[in-house]
């Protein structure tokens, strides 16, 4: 009991990141996103483990995928999730501390290239 006679507070246990990604990828391929990429970020950042980025066809599919993929993660994981963007529905950013999801509309996503930045490039042999 806690120092007002109220039960405390039960607290989930914190899904892993694994467990989040695993997730994620199911809602997002459930409610039809569209090229659905993962980026492994271990060891390469400390802003999370994993990125995943996304397309919907509208701004309408935009905003629903990152509504329903935050009611998913916090009612079957327990993960609260901060959403950003999701009043315009051109980018919505999901970031679970975690793992971290763009979804885009394609014009969107063609113009800021974020794979491109975070995927690995090819390797070149040293000269």
């Amino acid at each position: 009991m806690t120092a007002d006679n109220s039960a405390p507070i039960a607290v989930p246990p914190s899904a892993s990141s694994e467990e989040q990604l695993t997730r994620i990828l199911s809602s997002l391929t459930d409610d039809k996103a569209e090229d659905i990429v993962q980026i492994d970020l271990r060891g390469k950042t400390a802003i999370g483990d994993y990125m995943v980025i996304c397309s919907g066809r509208s701004t309408r599919q935009v905003t629903a995928l990152s509504e329903k993929l935050a009611e998913r993660l916090k009612s079957e994981l327990g993960v609260l999730t901060k959403v950003e963007g999701k009043e315009t529905g051109d980018w919505v950013l999901l970031d679970t501390g975690d793992v971290i999801v763009h979804v885009f509309r394609p014009e969107v996503r063609e113009f800021y290239q974020l794979e491109k930045m975070w995927m690995p490039g090819p390797k070149t042999a040293a000269k």
